[in-house]
């Protein structure tokens, strides 16, 4: 059962400089998603040693319990927030279901290769707090696993926190505060607070995107939280700027009071820090412009940002635009005036030879269609989506599936063909992204068909899953 953190040693790092240094990563986690739920999700365990035979090939596959769960985003048990804690141990992967509200418990200890279940959480011992849709795992310094979730059991949009001990039973709710809308939350102890964000209403977004839902169904808030007390304690208004803000990331220096969130349908980075009235205050730092396009759906297409990232020094951001088709890297050692240090295409809608023609709105460093390259013989379908940097900060791994019924609408070949995963080399020094060549782990040719890969965990812990307190 769950137990506080003492300090002494445990999972994870001391600090975050100290996990740049830890050991290389030679494996990943990541999610399988079936679409058409025929049979069960898996989760993929990825080759990532250049110096092994299985480089950047599945060797291990491990399918869930049932069918439809809708695998998503991933935790862990355990990891730096607990460090210190020698009882602790970062050995099983949390993954909680979108679609089924279960959470399944992988054993990745006793056999990192070849990972296992170990404890589940029924939907029944979810629901009966009346949280379902399920999102972000964060593992606490107390012990337990804290999820996000998005709706009610009837799919009615609410935003909410579930409690999880160590076993995968269910204490119940973080706070009795609900928000209108959830997503996802980060959160920084040494200044007592939490963020979280808002994507939309269960009964719209699981059946695609329709933008006339916008106003009604879809958020555009960022809510504070007191993280003693677990009450809201502000909320900013984005406004028509910060339109769905999905991924919250503050600054790993757990003295930082800077943070990010990429307002995906907007498409802006938006930067928020706590003011010296103690109010939190925020501003659009990055602004891009909408592509006009012909043949597309809309005259202009959003690039859609689905994922950021901060490298562990703090150095640089890096987010993807799903729809456009590129990743940006961007310099914010001042984190209120970030600088472009470096772009990859990794496809999306605009490129050149594509079925849309794009007239105008790229960005200044890419005034044309790009044209997008092949990776061992293999088209990049659908665009760049989730992001997962190595700890040094010079790999930087992508996957392309969003959701399934988001795939299914905006890239249908990619849902037919498979997805991919790759990996982009990293300058660290003067900024920088080269797609590596050699490396393409193709998920169109999977034993039983093709699947939709999405979060990227390596079993050591990264940018994403560890906060220090």
């Amino acid at each position: 059962m769950a137990t506080g953190c003492k300090h002494n040693s445990g999972p994870g790092f001391p600090s975050p400089l100290d996990a740049m240094h830890g050991p290389r990563e030679t494996l990943v986690y990541l999610p399988a998603i079936v679409p058409d739920h025929s049979r069960p999700d898996y989760l993929a365990t990825v080759d990532v040693d250049p110096a092994s035979a299985t480089y950047s090939q599945v060797i291990h596959r491990l399918p869930m319990l049932h069918k439809g769960d809708e695998l998503h985003h991933s935790g862990w048990n355990a990891c730096s927030s607990c460090f210190g804690d020698s009882s602790k141990s970062r050995d099983t992967l949390i993954l909680p279901c979108t679609q089924s509200h279960r959470v399944y418990g992988i054993d990745v200890g006793s056999d990192p290769r070849a990972p296992r279940h170990s404890k589940v959480a029924e939907p029944a011992d979810v629901t009966k707090t009346g949280l379902a849709f399920l999102h972000t795992a964060h593992c606490l310094g107390s012990g337990d696993i804290m999820i996000s979730t998005m709706g009610d059991p009837e799919g009615n949009a609410q935003g909410g926190f579930l409690i999880l001990d160590q076993d995968l039973k269910v204490k119940g709710r973080w706070s009795e505060e609900v928000t209108k809308f959830g997503y996802d939350f980060w959160y920084q102890p040494r200044h007592n607070v939490m963020f979280s964000s808002e994507w939309g209403t269960p009964t719209a977004f699981t059946k695609g995107f329709n933008p006339l839902l916008v106003p009604t169904s879809y958020g555009s808030d960022l809510h504070v939280w007191d993280w003693q007390k677990k009450k809201q304690v502000q909320t900013l208004k984005l406004g028509t700027e910060g339109l769905i803000p999905l991924e919250i990331r503050f600054l790993h220096n757990p003295e930082s009071t800077h943070g990010y969130v990429g307002a995906a349908l907007s498409s802006n980075i938006i930067h928020f820090t706590k003011g010296s009235d103690g109010q939190w205050v925020h501003k659009v730092v990055i602004k891009q412009a909408w592509p006009k396009m012909i043949g597309w759906t809309l005259p202009t297409l959003p690039p859609l940002i689905t994922d950021i990232l901060i490298s562990l020094d703090d150095k640089y951001l890096y987010f993807s635009n799903w729809l456009r088709g590129d990743i940006a890297q961007y310099d914010i050692t001042d984190p209120e005036n970030p600088k472009l240090a470096g772009r990859v295409w990794l496809g999306g809608c605009c490129r050149k030879g594509g079925p849309y023609k794009v007239v105008g709105g790229l960005p200044e460093d890419t005034p044309d269609a790009p044209e997008i390259p092949s990776v061992k013989g293999h088209q990049l379908l659908g665009g760049p989506q989730m992001l997962q940097l190595s700890r040094d900060g010079k790999r930087l791994y992508v996957s392309n599936s969003l959701f399934s019924s988001w795939d299914k609408q905006f890239y249908p070949d990619m849902v037919e063909k498979g997805s991919y995963l790759l990996q982009v080399d990293v300058d660290t020094l003067n900024g920088g992204l080269k797609l590596n060549p050699e490396f393409y782990t193709d998920f169109g040719a999977e034993p039983d068909g093709p699947v939709l890969a999405h979060e990227i965990r390596y079993p050591g812990g990264d940018c994403s899953s560890d906060i220090w307190e």
